[in-house]
């Protein structure tokens, strides 16, 4: 389930991309944009995206080890720290 809601929120976020850049070179053909200024707004939401996806990368990161903790599974470490024990 996981996985198919991470496909999900990229696959919209694929197409918000395209539809912005469709709409944005539309304005910059009727003149109501130029195209420096294209440049720079797409250049700004391409950097938004990749903070707000570091941040979502992060927050998952969190939530999991929260629920690894509460349902008391071993983390990689913890099977290491194990393995080390027998040699």
């Amino acid at each position: 389930m996981l996985k198919e809601l991470l496909f999900t929120g990229l696959g919209t976020a694929v197409l918000l991309k395209e539809k912005v850049e469709s709409e944005i070179k539309k304005l910059e053909e009727s003149g109501k944009l130029k195209t420096d200024d294209a440049k720079s707004f797409l250049q700004s939401l391409e950097q938004k995206g990749k903070d707000e996806e570091q941040r979502a990368k992060e927050e998952l990161k969190k939530i999991l080890k929260e629920v690894i903790d509460e349902l008391g599974l071993a983390t990689k470490e913890d099977l290491e720290k194990l393995k080390e024990s027998f040699k």
